[in-house]
């Protein structure tokens, strides 16, 4: 134990004699152990928020979409899934729990002299809990019921902002709001809704923020199925019953298989492929194994790092060793052994690594403020071009992984022995005379 403490005295007093030299070589697996906790953190703060938002469409859910045919294969009429889809899809699968229609609009809301444009909605009951709406606190606040599909009534339900919009004085609740030529009285309103972020392309991203939500039933009656869009050179003509089905599965292990009974059932009467079905479940492990390769490969680059850090450490303890031939010669004379040669310049390189390391980590740690401060000033300094950017990459927090600690320690012992022992065996090696006639 006192051979170790003296050589452990020996090394820390060698290195603290060149202070600029060490403090430099430190640096070089500082940054390495730091970048792989962060890189790790980073990776696991995207993955974290991408399987969150594919989390939210619902892991029991499977949504089928009306795709419009390309101008090649379409020659007008009625496209996409159909109200006979609905009822098929409802009545033909007993592993379904429940199946919501859903039509969406581009409307303008108007409420005396203000109006806002947003998206009109319908659907029936079960949509709040399927993309997990929340109302506001209220105690006649309410969301569609079964009554108002069957009666076909002219209700409504506000998104949070449309009602502080349209109603920024007094409460939306039980004043009337009107959606084209139509009077609709607000029966509730819905707490705020974080946006959704499209999907690997299959799932648009879906802001919640300007919806109206009314009986489907009501929808169809007033509506119909055709839509016109006319805007400056453009003018387009849709017709289609439902835009989007949404069936849940009673249970979870049952949603692959439902989906592919699902997805036959609609092709049967739909030769020309105008729907598309996602499944957030298989997207979820997707994104499973997809951060698994994210990971692997982050942690590659992080190990460049300390490789790079590790090479610096060799490069210093061979100049090192240049420097102090004279002494390890005089080393040598007095009786130490070429061990105890090998043990102190091993000892200097990874007193070096696990100092470095120890930095590391404390900087590592501090990877969640210390990004939130840098993003803030970013935002600061270049708002437009940080709006710019995809919500994901805007919004995302890093998570510390807690295995990436012990392991970048380990690896930056590991590295202060393998880059450290080429320096230490060459010091040892030196023959004894040689060494003292050294300059």
């Amino acid at each position: 134990m006192n051979h170790w403490g003296r050589t452990l005295r020996m090394s820390v007093k060698s290195l603290l004699m060149h202070p600029m030299r060490s403090g430099l070589t430190v640096l070089g697996i500082l940054i390495g152990v730091s970048s792989v906790i962060w890189l790790l953190a980073i990776g696991e703060g995207i993955s974290a928020k991408s399987q969150e938002q594919i989390a939210g469409l619902g892991a029991q859910n499977i949504i089928v979409r009306t795709i419009k045919p390309s101008s090649d294969d379409f020659e007008g009429g009625l496209y996409g899934l159909t109200r006979d889809d609905y009822h098929r899809i409802r009545d033909t699968i007993p592993t379904l729990e429940s199946v919501l229609p859903i039509r969406e609009l581009r409307r303008e809301f108007r409420h005396g002299t203000r109006r806002m444009e947003g998206r009109l909605v319908g659907c029936t009951p079960d949509y709040k809990d399927v993309v997990r709406l929340t109302l506001v606190d209220r105690p006649d606040n309410r969301f569609l019921t079964d009554l108002d599909i069957d009666e076909e009534r002219n209700y409504c339900v506000l998104a949070y902002e449309v009602a502080k919009k349209l109603f920024p004085i007094d409460g939306a609740i039980g004043k009337s709001v009107m959606i084209d030529d139509e009077f609709y009285e607000v029966v509730g309103v819905v707490a705020p809704r974080d946006p959704t972020a499209g999907v690997g392309g299959s799932l648009a991203a879906e802001d919640f923020s300007g919806d109206v939500y009314v009986p489907i039933s009501t929808l169809w009656r007033r509506n119909g199925d055709m839509e016109i869009i006319q805007k400056p050179g453009q003018f387009q003509q849709d017709i289609k019953e439902v835009d989007q089905i949404t069936a849940k599965v009673a249970n979870k292990t049952d949603v692959l298989k439902t989906a592919d009974v699902l997805r036959q059932t609609v092709e049967a009467y739909h030769p020309q492929r105008d729907f598309g079905v996602t499944v957030p479940l298989e997207l979820l492990q997707q994104a499973r194994t997809t951060q698994l390769m994210f990971i692997l490969f982050l942690g590659l680059i992080a190990a460049i790092s300390l490789v790079v850090g590790g090479i610096g450490i060799m490069n210093i303890m061979l100049a090192t060793v240049t420097e102090r031939t004279r002494e390890i010669g005089i080393r040598r004379a007095v009786g130490a052994k070429k061990s105890d040669i090998v043990q102190q310049f091993l000892t200097e390189s990874v007193v070096l690594s696990v100092v470095g390391g120890l930095l590391g980590i404390l900087i590592g740690l501090a990877c969640r403020p210390l990004s939130i401060a840098l993003r803030t000033f970013l935002f600061y300094q270049f708002p437009s071009q940080m709006e710019s950017l995809p919500e994901l990459i805007r919004t995302v927090e890093p998570i510390l992984v807690g295995w990436s600690i012990p392991l970048a320690f380990l690896i930056s012992a590991i590295v202060g022995v393998l880059f450290g022992v080429y320096p230490a065996t060459k010091a040892a090696a030196l023959d004894p005379i040689v060494a003292l006639r050294h300059e």
